[in-house]
């Protein structure tokens, strides 16, 4: 079970992740994009760690709504829109909520990638942020299926996460900037899969934690 509580820790979590990994995320950034991945995402979850205290007074639906109008201002160009329309997808689907399970747990991360793909035209395969979050899902829903306890879930979550990222490294580019080079990205990772999966693997640390 997860609350307000809960959320916001793990996105102060998020925060110091993205924080901590400027160099690395630009420089993938700089290969395929503008380089201003790293420096847009920063700013974002930055101005969340400054609304703390706000946010761990909101219910859950009001707190994803709030993270997601504030990422969306913040971060600025497609991720900006994207993360914002994905939080308050969340944040409609979560109304009248306490806690959040398991079973809703999948359900939020399931609206959340079909925001994304929606609002993105895009799929799994595209060499985007998708990635991992599409692998994330599918072994989310087979745990629970399956019956799992929630370190193997955790853990199964996380680890496709990752190979979801490490995918996007041979993936032919479809969407962004890694379009126009000869080699439409082939060979490099992608940086929104790289900050798409430190969110997922901190989710999934503190699933296996509640």
């Amino acid at each position: 079970m997860m609350n307000t509580k809960d959320i916001v820790d793990i996105m102060l979590e998020i925060a110091q992740k993205i924080q901590s990994e400027k160099d690395y995320i630009t420089e993938l950034d700089s290969i395929l994009g503008d380089g201003d991945h790293w420096a847009n995402m920063n700013k974002g979850f930055q101005k969340i760690v400054s609304m703390e205290e706000k946010l761990r007074g909101l219910d859950i639906s009001n707190c994803f709504k709030t993270i997601g109008m504030t990422l969306m201002s913040t971060i600025g160009g497609s991720s900006g829109v994207l993360y914002g329309d994905a939080f308050i997808t969340i944040s409609k689907n979560t109304m009248g909520l306490e806690q959040i399970d398991l079973a809703k747990g999948y359900e939020i991360l399931k609206v959340a990638l079909e925001a994304i793909m929606e609002r993105g035209n895009a799929k799994p395969g595209d060499k985007t942020m998708i990635d991992p979050l599409a692998e994330a899902v599918l072994a989310f829903e087979k745990s629970l299926t399956q019956g799992d306890d929630k370190q193997t879930l955790s853990r199964t979550m996380s680890e496709a996460a990752k190979r979801g990222m490490e995918l996007t490294k041979d993936m032919v580019a479809q969407k962004g900037r890694a379009t126009y080079r000869q080699d439409k990205g082939v060979g490099y990772t992608d940086a929104g899969a790289v900050t798409m999966y430190y969110q997922l693997e901190i989710l999934a640390r503190h699933i296996a934690d509640r």
